[in-house]
């Protein structure tokens, strides 16, 4: 038995070798479609953190008209804390308002002199509202805009946040579905052409299959061989995906991480290299595996 397995993997590398030139577009057409795979996964965890992190991002800010008393605000202040959906609320005082402007355009002379000539204070006191999860900013919304709360509020700044969130959102889905469609193409071409390179292999070998099987050959150390060429292709890819995809992501992750600081894809992807690895080698066998199953059951009786 051992030495029946080890001549089928002889066989097996003879054929790869023997074929080399559609051995090598066979494997170059599966490391692009692994390529977009892997870019799929990558892009599916940075997606779902950059949305996580802008949702965690996001608050509702409720600003008072200003003859509306600190007390009453803090009275609203405590009846918001109450409801389930509320995880926080912050509430900032007209006074408090004006010190971080002031703060934050400290050294802006042109702002700071119109500040002085206006007099008063211009800011509103306001509640910064977070809520438990991202669904229940509408039933919080909802609760500020009925009752006697609704004549107190000057401004509501969750409408705009929503927007954005909800494009983002889409906008995500319309590239990850051509992500998906492209990668539904390169595989079945990958496909197509690993169905071809064996089926060549076979075509050439036609004379070797015949004799085999008047010596009276088993179907399995007639097919074995190229079930094992169909390996190496899914392997060699696999590998050759991810040297391509390592370089890319060293170069893309610092630029991502300026853009969303929560997101590290260089520890995502080497933190999680033989998992990848694993996915990688699996859905490019499968798909040589597969194409070539269906080529020996086709030509194998030539």
């Amino acid at each position: 038995m051992a030495t029946k397995i080890l001549r089928i993997i002889k066989y097996g590398f003879q054929n790869f070798v023997r074929n080399s030139l559609l051995s090598l577009a066979t494997i170059i057409v599966l490391v692009m479609a692994l390529v977009v795979f892997e870019g799929l996964m990558i892009f599916q965890e940075v997606t779902n953190s950059a949305v996580v992190s802008l949702k965690d991002k996001i608050d509702i800010s409720v600003f008072f008209k200003t003859n509306i008393s600190e007390s009453d605000v803090l009275k609203i202040k405590k009846d918001i804390e109450s409801l389930k959906e509320v995880k926080a609320v912050e509430y900032v005082s007209r006074d408090k308002a004006l010190e971080g402007f002031k703060a934050k355009y400290e050294n802006d002379s042109k702002i700071s002199q119109a500040l002085i000539e206006l007099g008063n204070n211009p800011f509103f006191a306001s509640l910064n509202i977070k809520a438990t999860n991202p669904e229940d900013y509408g039933i919080i919304v909802n609760y500020m805009k009925s009752g006697d709360i609704k004549p107190m509020i000057e401004d509501l700044t969750f409408e705009e946040s929503k927007l954005v969130i909800e494009r983002l959102a889409k906008f995500i889905s319309v590239l990850q579905n051509i992500g998906l469609a492209l990668t539904v193409f390169l595989a079945l071409t990958a496909v197509l052409i690993t169905f071809n390179t064996i089926r060549l292999a076979i075509y050439s070998n036609r004379e070797e299959i015949g004799i085999m099987r008047l010596v009276g050959a088993s179907n399995s150390f007639i097919n074995g061989p190229y079930i094992v060429e169909s390996i190496i292709f899914g392997i060699l890819a696999a590998v050759f995906s991810l040297l391509i995809i390592g370089p890319f992501i060293n170069f893309a992750a610092d630029n991502i991480t300026n853009f969303i600081p929560e997101i590290d894809i260089r520890a995502f992807f080497y933190g999680n290299l033989f998992k990848i690895f694993f996915y990688e080698l699996f859905f490019g066998a499968l798909l040589s595996i597969v194409s070539g199953i269906f080529a020996i059951r086709k030509y194998i009786k030539i």
